[in-house]
């Protein structure tokens, strides 16, 4: 099956093996910085306070997913002011966790203004 992964992509699977899309959220990136050391470390405390396995994509880019608790693979999204970010969730609180990095990223704009 994995060799249909990259043509269907993961959402489409996704849909196929539970009968509906993974929860997702896509958002802009809007404090003046974008995502650099200190709202890595605050997306990466905030997505693993919650059970469910979060992805993070930019610019529509879903080929190239990074885990949402990862330091590291947050600040590989390179996401400057202005940019669009994906989060997909999966699991028992995947709502909850969307509604938490949601809130970081387009309420509180990380801490930073």
């Amino acid at each position: 099956m994995s060799q249909y992964l990259p043509t269907l992509g993961y959402n489409v699977l996704y849909k196929i093996i539970f009968g509906s899309a993974m929860p997702t959220r896509t958002m802009k990136i809007i404090n003046k910085l974008g995502i650099h050391m200190k709202p890595a470390g605050l997306f990466v405390q905030e997505a693993g306070k919650y059970k469910s396995d979060i992805l993070v994509y930019k610019d529509d880019l879903d080929n190239e997913k990074v885990n949402g608790k990862s330091l590291i693979g947050i600040l590989m999204l390179a996401a400057g002011k202005d940019s669009t970010i994906t989060i997909e969730a999966d699991g028992e609180d995947a709502e909850q966790a969307l509604d938490g990095l949601e809130s970081l990223v387009i309420q509180r704009k990380f801490d930073e203004e």
